[in-house]
């Protein structure tokens, strides 16, 4: 056991190394474009006010959006998706596969899940011990389930999912931003140090670093971004652009899409005045998502009807024997729009 702990500890301790390799390049990247650049080496105050101005902008709202993706925690599935105390054991017990689907699929009855394994099974987390709820996939690195789940994000040391999504886009735009913003304006004094227009002092070696450093992160930046970006638009993440989530009626690539202005708004939010502000805006609960069913699935629209409610666009109706799809009511891809919610009668 100790040495695993010791083990354990060790790699924690590893995982902040490019946090802190991240951190040292900024914080060198603000030294040399402050002092080296624009009091060493601008001799115009008014070129340097607003180089300064301009240039804090966004090294602030960059490291607030780099420190936000890094301190928000992954969320993980609430207790109503864990199995209940006599499943649990029986689940633990049973050396059946088959028995064991059975269990799983009982205890999901009253749960909003409408994905499934490759196989067709509820998916369910042996490590974490819990049913996984839409979207939600387990990380290895991390050691636990997280809801809505991206990928794991070394330079950040954090999983990139529901609860930090949102932060981790800014993060890739604001950090852009500053790179470019110091690409441009060092361009002019790293032409004029490389043809030895200005006097060879320490700025020299500082201005030709600096350009170098920050136009190769704008190009390894600029892929990323405009990538998560198309996700967003898109409705997906990283792992099911990789892999179609499976529901019922099998895989769906676009299952959660509903419109191009919709899927944004379920990452920043419907106040657009938040948009551009590492302020968690993200709508739903990491739990449920709204769901383009392509080829409804009755028995996952109807599920139990004793106690279940259908969403259909906005209009709230009591599940029957007979439900109803109205197809002129679209999303703006094309498909209908499924929200199903689930009551326990208490």
């Amino acid at each position: 056991m100790a040495p695993s702990h010791v083990l354990r500890c060790c790699q924690r301790g590893l995982s902040w190394i490019p946090v802190i390799f991240i951190n040292l390049v900024v914080g060198w990247s603000y030294y040399a474009y402050v002092m080296e650049l624009c009091i060493y080496t601008i001799p115009n105050p008014e070129e340097q006010v607003i180089y300064l101005v301009v240039f804090h902008l966004s090294f602030i709202m960059f490291m607030w959006s780099y420190w936000k993706t890094i301190v928000s925690r992954p969320t993980n599935p609430s207790k109503e998706f864990c199995l209940p105390k006599a499943e649990k054991e029986q689940y633990e017990k049973e050396e059946r596969a088959e028995v064991q689907l059975e269990i799983l699929k009982k205890v999901s009855k009253g749960l909003p899940i409408y994905t499934r394994t490759g196989g067709g099974a509820i998916r369910y987390c042996d490590h974490c011990q819990v049913i996984k709820p839409d979207r939600c996939h387990h990380c290895s690195t991390c050691d636990q389930c997280v809801l809505k789940m991206d990928h794991h994000c070394p330079w950040v040391n954090n999983c990139v999912g529901f609860s930090n999504y949102k932060f981790f886009v800014l993060f890739l735009g604001y950090s852009m931003i500053y790179c470019l913003f110091i690409a441009a304006t060092v361009l002019q004094y790293f032409i004029k140090f490389w043809t030895n227009q200005l006097p060879d002092t320490h700025a020299k070696f500082h201005v030709l670093f600096l350009f170098f450093v920050a136009t190769m992160f704008f190009i390894s930046i600029l892929s990323l971004f405009t990538y998560h970006l198309w996700l967003v638009a898109k409705n997906r993440t990283t792992i099911e652009a990789f892999r179609a989530p499976m529901f019922r009626n099998g895989a769906d690539r676009s299952g959660f899409t509903l419109g191009f202005r919709k899927n944004v708004a379920e990452v920043f939010g419907d106040q657009k005045r938040y948009w551009l502000l590492p302020i968690y805006t993200s709508l739903g609960d990491g739990h449920t998502f709204p769901t383009r069913l392509v080829n409804i699935d009755p028995e996952q629209l109807i599920g139990d009807q004793s106690n279940s409610k259908c969403a259909l666009d906005g209009e709230s109706v009591m599940n029957s024997h007979n439900h109803l799809l109205d197809e002129g009511q679209k999303t703006e891809d094309g498909g209908p729009t499924v929200t199903v919610t689930v009551e326990n009668e208490s």
